[in-house]
């Protein structure tokens, strides 16, 4: 019975960090946003020991940072983070259309194009989430019909980090255009070119870049809430001009 208990709460911790991650990665926690173990106990109906430690396990995953007194926060990455993700996801994914491509079947391919058209209709109407879901789900796809369980794994650990929906979020981004990014990729595995599959998944990764590098903001939204640890609230006296001139008046008398 003693050996059934950590099993038990290690499962509960991790349906817990499943779920909270689903919440941040489809935008209910966006980034900045505080995540309050008690209110997040109660919405899943336990206590606040699995919460705790599924929140140190999204800490692991870079999605979230823990600071003293403060809490739990979905972490905000930088935009040269953002970028340096998806330069290795570039790399990762690359391999894994080489990978796929001699393995994919007609009904890959059918599913492949069900994601692509779920895109179109999400940027259609403006659901950034659903669109940000069928680009997730466009990649994660391919990297499973690539067989290769260690791509798999390493790129699980990226992906959360780096996850398009981050991307999609950013205002000011064409979010048809997005979609329509994923069409050359599908073009090139419906020829079964892995070469070309590989240039236009870089090409792909390269736009997305391009456009993250010009619109994403290194501040997050937080509007009403206390700032990070990591930004207090110390006003930097070298960026005060008026002080300066008045010393050295203070000093001519």
């Amino acid at each position: 019975m003693s050996a059934e208990t950590p099993i038990s709460r290690s499962v509960l911790s991790d349906t817990v960090k499943d779920r909270l991650l689903e919440a941040i990665l489809d935008g209910r926690y966006p980034p900045g946003s505080r995540i309050i173990e008690t209110r997040a106990a109660r919405e899943f109906g336990t206590s606040q020991a699995p919460v705790r430690e599924a929140l140190r396990d999204l800490e692991a995953l870079g999605v979230v940072e823990i600071a003293p007194f403060r809490g739990a926060r979905v972490r905000h990455p930088s935009r040269d983070e953002l970028l340096e993700a998806y330069v290795v996801r570039a790399e990762l994914e690359a391999l894994g259309v080489r990978l796929a491509v001699p393995r994919l079947t007609g009904d890959d391919l059918d599913q492949l194009g069900t994601y692509l058209a779920d895109m179109r209709r999400a940027a259609a109407a403006g659901d950034t989430v659903g669109e940000a879901s069928a680009d997730a789900a466009f990649h994660g796809y391919l990297i499973e019909r690539a067989g290769n369980s260690t791509l798999r794994r390493v790129w699980g650990m990226l992906e959360p980090y780096s996850r398009t929906y981050i991307t999609i979020a950013v205002p000011g981004s064409d979010r048809h255009l997005i979609a329509e990014r994923h069409a050359p990729v599908l073009d090139a595995l419906r020829a079964r070119d892995a070469d070309e599959a590989d240039t236009a998944i870089r090409h792909h990764f390269a736009d997305a870049s391009a456009m993250l590098a010009d619109l994403w903001s290194d501040r997050a939204d937080t509007a009403g809430e206390p700032p990070p640890a990591s930004q207090p609230r110390v006003p930097r006296a070298s960026s005060r001009p008026v002080p300066a001139p008045a010393r050295t008046t203070e000093r001519k008398r």
